[in-house]
Parts: C-alpha cells; sequence; structure tokens
C-alpha cells in the first residue's frame, strides 16, 4: 500500500510561482541546483511542514527540472509524499545506515543526486547560514570534497528575501494565523485569576492555540512565552510552578499557526489595579504602536517605522534598547528585514512583519505589547485584532 496525497493548502501553480522566482534568482548567481537545507524554506517551495530536519535532509532546485527532488530520511519520506506538492517520484528516502554515522550521511546521498544528474560540475548553490558551526564545517568540506568541479555558490538567506513579499495566498493563510492568536489572548483574560496556577492556564490558552478559530484548527504550537510576576523582565520565559496573586502581572506572547505560517500576539495583564508605572508604560508603548502603525506604507523603510516608535517612546519619558520587530511568516521570524533605526529596507505590499514592543526596562520590570501586520497598496492592514489594552483581571 502507498500513502495518499493530503489536502494541499495551496494549488501547483503557486509553488511553481515561487519556484520560479527562485530560479530566477539561481541564474542570476549562475547557478544550475540550489541544495535548501533550511526548514522554513523547504515549507515554502513544497509545502512539507513535518519535522523532518534533525536530520541531514536537502530539498535540490534544478533549473533543468519543474519540481524539485527531496532527499530526506527513508522514515519520513511518506510524510513528505503525503504533505508536499511533490510527485512521489521526487522523494528519495536514504537508507538507515546513515542516520549516527560518522562517515557517510544525508548529505552524501544528495551529492550522489547531483552527480547522477550531470549537476556536479557547474555551479551549486547551498544554504551554509542556516547549519549549526558542526554542522556547516562537515557539509561544507564534504561539498567542497566531493564536487571538486563545481563552483560552490553562498546562498544563505536568498531565499528568505523571497518569501518576504508573500502571495494573496499566503496572505489570507497569515489571517488564519492571526485570528487564532486573537483568541487565545482572549482565552487567557478569561482563565487568568488568583490561585489559578500557570500552567493550568497555559493548558488553557494552547488548547485555544490548537483549536483554532473560525474552524480553522491551529497546525502546530509555536513557543509559548508566560513572563508572571517576579518575572515580568524576563524576556522569553515559559510558565513555573508557581500560582497567579492578586496584584500579579502576565507578560503573554502567542503565536497562531496555520500550515506553517505564525501570526505573533503579545499583551499584558495584571490581577487587581496595575501600578502608575505599569499604566503610564502601557499608555506610552501604545502611542508609540500607533505611531509605528501610521508610518507603514509602500516605500518607507524599516527604520522609518521604528523611529517613530522609538520617538514618541522616548517623549512619553521611557525608552527600549532593542529592535522593535521583524519580518514574520513561516516559522515565525523571518532572517531578513527588522524594524530598527539602520535597517533601510523599503517595504512593499504583502510584506507582513510582527511590531514587537516588548520592552524589559529593569531584572524585575517588563511590558509587552505587539500586532502582527501587513503592508497595503496604499497603507496598513493589521492582522491581529484584540483591543490594545492592559487588561485588568
Amino acid at each position: 500500500m502507498t500513502i495518499s496525497k493530503g489536502p494541499q493548502l495551496f494549488p501547483r501553480a503557486e509553488y511553481l510561482r515561487r519556484l520560479a522566482a527562485v530560479k530566477a534568482e539561481m541564474a542570476q548567481r549562475d547557478i544550475d541546483a540550489l541544495v535548501v537545507t533550511s526548514p522554513s524554506n523547504i515549507t515554502y517551495l513544497s509545502g512539507h511542514t513535518a519535522y523532518t530536519s534533525y536530520v541531514p535532509q536537502g530539498l535540490v532546485v534544478s533549473m533543468h527540472e519543474e519540481e524539485p527532488t527531496f532527499i530526506m530520511r527513508r522514515m519520513d519520506a511518506p510524510a513528505a509524499i503525503h504533505e508536499s506538492f511533490l510527485d512521489r517520484n521526487n522523494v528519495i528516502g536514504y537508507p538507515e545506515n546513515l542516520i549516527a554515522n560518522p562517515e557517510k550521511d544525508g548529505y552524501d546521498l544528495v551529492i550522489d543526486f547531483l552527480h547522477d544528474r550531470g549537476l556536479a560540475n557547474r555551479g551549486v548553490g547551498l544554504e551554509p547560514g542556516f547549519l549549526t558551526l558542526r554542522q556547516f564545517g562537515r557539509s561544507q568540506d564534504k561539498f567542497a570534497a566531493r564536487l571538486p568541479k563545481a563552483r560552490i555558490v553562498d546562498c544563505s538567506k536568498a531565499i528568505d528575501w523571497i518569501r518576504l513579499v508573500k502571495s494573496d495566498l499566503e496572505i489570507e493563510v497569515m489571517r488564519q494565523a492571526a485570528a487564532i492568536a486573537d483568541a487565545a489572548i482572549t482565552r487567557a483574560a478569561e482563565v487568568i485569576r488568583p490561585g489559578v496556577r500557570e500552567a493550568d492556564a497555559a493548558a488553557e490558552v494552547i488548547g485555544t492555540l490548537i483549536r483554532g478559530a473560525n474552524g480553522k484548527p491551529g497546525t502546530a504550537i509555536a513557543p509559548y512565552c508566560m513572563c508572571s510576576s517576579p518575572r515580568t523582565g524576563t524576556a522569553h520565559i515559559r510558565w513555573s510552578d508557581d500560582v497567579f496573586r492578586d496584584g500579579s502581572q502576565v507578560n503573554l506572547e502567542v503565536g497562531g499557526v496555520r500550515h506553517g505560517y505564525t501570526a505573533a500576539l503579545m499583551r499584558t495583564y495584571v490581577i487587581g489595579k496595575p501600578s502608575d508605572r505599569l499604566r503610564r508604560l502601557h499608555e506610552a508603548e501604545v502611542a508609540g504602536l500607533e505611531a509605528a502603525l501610521n508610518t507603514v506604507r509602500p516605500g518607507a523603510t524599516c527604520s522609518d517605522v521604528a523611529n517613530a516608535f522609538y520617538r514618541t517612546l522616548e517623549k512619553q519619558g521611557f525608552t527600549k534598547e532593542s529592535r522593535c520587530g521583524y519580518a514574520i511568516g513561516i516559522d515565525w521570524t523571518e532572517p531578513t528585514a527588522s524594524l530598527r533605526d539602520g535597517d533601510m529596507t523599503v517595504l512593499k505590499p504583502n510584506m507582513t512583519f510582527h511590531v514587537m514592543l516588548g520592552n524589559w526596562v529593569e531584572e524585575d520590570f517588563g511590558y509587552a505589547i505587539s500586532e502582527t501586520f501587513r503592508v497595503t497598496d496604499n497603507g496598513i492592514e493589521v492582522l491581529t485584532t484584540v483591543p490594545r489594552k492592559l487588561f485588568q483581571l
């Protein structure tokens, strides 16, 4: 028996459009084959989202083939056949004796494939920027040694920059993810109460992230951060064994996920009356957020948006040391544009960002608010819709 094709998130034409953009970039770099190892870029070009990147794998894009070929661990191949748009003949599983083998691994099968397809003597693009230092050293040495006649080209982030501008189909999935994030933030306001364990509240919110919104379930759990008193000065901590109490503050960061596409959202909660300091910081951050969002339009830069926030916040007597956002899409953070001073990336329609205004003022005091938005033809569409308020519970 063979596994059947699952429902496809996007039509074949959408993946071929993306591949055409990648191949145009490959032509600019004079390479005939590109070995894609970033899980996010593999998702972008194939629709595959299963957790398989824990061992060597490569999606090989050839200038001479319409579809890429996915080379991966044999036990994981059925997932790719089921999830991706690829023909099953373009999913190749390598044997188990290449797992945890110090002499030979899955990259050797990728190199064998390049030789078999006559691509070993031409320009070959790699994504070393995704690999760990150990993986990078081993894979670079392996590709260089076994492809002595090839011209190896560093293509780190080449696909990531293409992903920065979404299609209308992708934007619709981002809207679905944003609705899930909204539902989770709303659910948190219902379950955070004195005497409730942080773990129990987290379970309710995470359950909402899975159940989803508007009939669209969440398809994965993004990193979930619940920074509560006395840990509100921490940026990315999880829930604890503790319980909420009168006066507890909770800074919550969630991400709704639909088939790899993520929309992030942050809000701050307080049980009882907020301190004057927290109230003033909240008001300053909201003013800065609105100033930043009002700056978004095609032709503006990431730096313009960031500095609109920073200037407004400083007028209110506060500062923020870290950047105030980044490109978002597949797998939360896209490693390209940042909303920070000096990033001159020009905004274009259908770019999507998480304007992330978490502000960790001191080790024991911080605050969080954010939105996920897209750039439109004329300005902005804020995808997340929860009120920009300090939730008093």
